[in-house]
């Protein structure tokens, strides 16, 4: 089991740039495949990015492609996002989640909510124009 901790949200003007992290405890983090999710007031929760136990496979959602990059430091237990470009419709309670790795193959492919087990509290991330 691993509990995750997000931080690194706040407020940005649109364009701006933001860094999310999210550290992790418990046993064998390195072994679980992560991913950043992201709701809004009203809407479904969706995947925005997500990476496999050694960082060597990404995916992103299109609404972030290009702008957004995700990355985990092992030894240090922690997750990233890096938000770029940063654009109103972007404003969200941002999630980090984990799920172990013989499972993780579908869950980071499909950036599914659904396919991931353990979840984080949220950081908000509000960008004003």
């Amino acid at each position: 089991q691993v509990q995750l901790v997000e931080s690194g949200g706040g407020s940005v003007q649109a364009g701006g740039s933001l860094r999310l992290s999210c550290v992790a405890s418990g046993d064998d983090y390195d072994t679980y495949y992560l991913g950043w999710f992201r709701q809004a007031p009203g809407k479904e929760r969706e995947g925005v990015a997500s990476i496999s136990s050694h960082g060597t496979i990404t995916y992103y959602a299109d609404s972030v492609k290009g702008r957004f990059t995700i990355s985990r430091d092992n030894a240090k237990n922690t997750l990233y996002l890096e938000m770029n470009s940063l654009k109103i419709e972007d404003t969200a309670m941002y999630y980090c989640a984990a799920v172990p790795a013989h499972r993780g193959g579908t869950a980071i492919r499909t950036l599914g909510v659904t396919e991931f087990r353990y979840w984080g509290r949220g950081t908000q991330v509000t960008v004003s124009s």
